[in-house]
Order: C-alpha cells, then structure tokens, then sequence
C-alpha cells in the first residue's frame, strides 16, 4: 500500500486506511507485504509505484484523488505507466449524478476529479460519486477514510481470493528475554508458520503474547502444540 499525502507526514492526520485496508486483505487471503507513506511530490509517488508495481500482484494506493492543486496522484500513476491523462466521460458522467446542476457545478477543479489514466477501469464510489480507477495491477483510492473504505469494499470482489490465514495464540506470563530461545527453536522447527512475540506489561509483570499464523491447518496446529509445551516448560519450578 501507498499512503499519499503532506499531512499524514506530518502527523497532522492519523491513517486509518492501512489497518483497514490490511484486514479486508487478510479475509480474502491476501496478505500486505508492505506499506509505504510518501508526500506529495511527483518525483515520490511515481519512484514508489513504480517500485511496488514491479514487486507485488496488487498495489493499492490512498490519498490525492481530490480537486485541489496538490491532488496529483492521478498524473503520476499515468506517468509511471507512461500514459495519458484526461477528463473521461464516463467518469464524468458519474460525478455529474453529484451535483443538481452540474452544467454549472462541474467546474474546472472539480473535473479535476474525472480525470483518468488511458486505459483504466473505474472504482465504484458511492459516497461522492468521485471514482477511483485501477491501471494494470495498481488500484488508487480516496484518502478520506468513509470513502476508501467503501471504495475497497467495491473493488475486493473483484480481486482473486488468496489462501485464507489462519491463526492461534497463547499467552505466556514470562519476560521476553526468557521466551525467546525456545522460541526460536519452535519457529525453526515450525518453518511453514509464521510466529510472532508481542511482549506487554501488567502491573509491573512482564509476559508476551505468541501469535502463529499460517494457511495448513495442520501445521498451524502442530506449531500450537509446540508452543504450548515451550511455555508449561517455561512455568515448570527450576
């Protein structure tokens, strides 16, 4: 994913569509591999598509899509692919349904919204009618969270499911520093799942949180016991 904008830098806004975005991922098999936050510079955006573009199946990006001056995302993902840009008529169409005289309302910065790159496909946006577009595997989104949200829900249904990704967990009331050589040996052994340590403290006690994520059961299964015998070893008097 490829978060877009000055403000989210700035930590003027808080990003809500990553996380979002990372879990409607994750329902369909489909994990996120990477998350990027780049400003709103030309050069910036069109290096980051083109270097996640190349990399992953899906590249998702949120953000700078709007009619202001500093919306450019659009131009960049046509730059990237080395195509052009304009007012498309269907898009325009669809963003015309917003406004009750749109022969008047569709100015020159709001038509900066129906701009699409030659050869894309719309993205359904039923809150402003403002479309989204998807160009090769690189699919742009708003940046506001209520829209990007319904935007993905949109554009998911048309992605190929992944395997779906299964996890467990256990909490272990030991310092991390004790967890982690059995740990390691369990992942070792376990190679086909992914295990993680989220160590936290309660009232001064120090414990972890062990998460194991993997697509085969089985496996996932086989990991679990494991840890479960790690961390009755681990309670055992000395």
């Amino acid at each position: 994913m490829i978060t877009i904008g000055d403000e989210i830098l700035s930590g003027r806004t808080q990003d809500a569509n990553m996380p979002f975005l990372a879990q409607a991922l994750a329902a369909k098999g489909i994990p996120m591999r990477e998350a990027r936050t780049v400003p709103d510079v030309a050069e910036e955006i069109v290096a980051a598509v083109n270097a996640l573009r190349a990399k992953y199946t899906h590249v998702f990006t949120s953000g700078g899509i709007g009619p202001t001056h500093d919306d450019i995302t659009a131009d960049c993902v046509a730059a990237a692919f080395g195509v052009g840009i304009d007012v498309r008529e269907d898009a325009r169409a669809i963003l015309a349904t917003n406004y009750q005289n749109p022969d008047v309302d569709l100015n020159e910065a709001r038509l900066r919204m129906a701009r699409i790159p030659d050869g894309a496909t719309l993205i359904d946006n039923p809150v402003s009618k403002a479309p989204g577009f998807s160009l090769g595997n690189v699919h742009v989104m708003a940046g506001v969270p209520k829209i990007f949200q319904t935007m993905v829900e949109h554009l998911l249904p048309k992605l190929a499911d992944g395997l779906a990704v299964l996890s467990d967990a256990i909490r272990i009331d030991e310092p991390e520093g004790r967890i982690a050589g059995p740990l390691r040996k369990v992942a070792e052994a376990h190679p086909e799942v992914s295990i993680g340590c989220y160590p936290f403290q309660v009232d001064g006690a120090f414990g972890a949180n062990v998460v194991a994520r993997g697509t085969d059961p089985e496996a996932l299964a086989a990991a679990m016991t494991a840890l479960r015998e790690m961390a009755a070893s681990l309670a055992a008097p000395a």
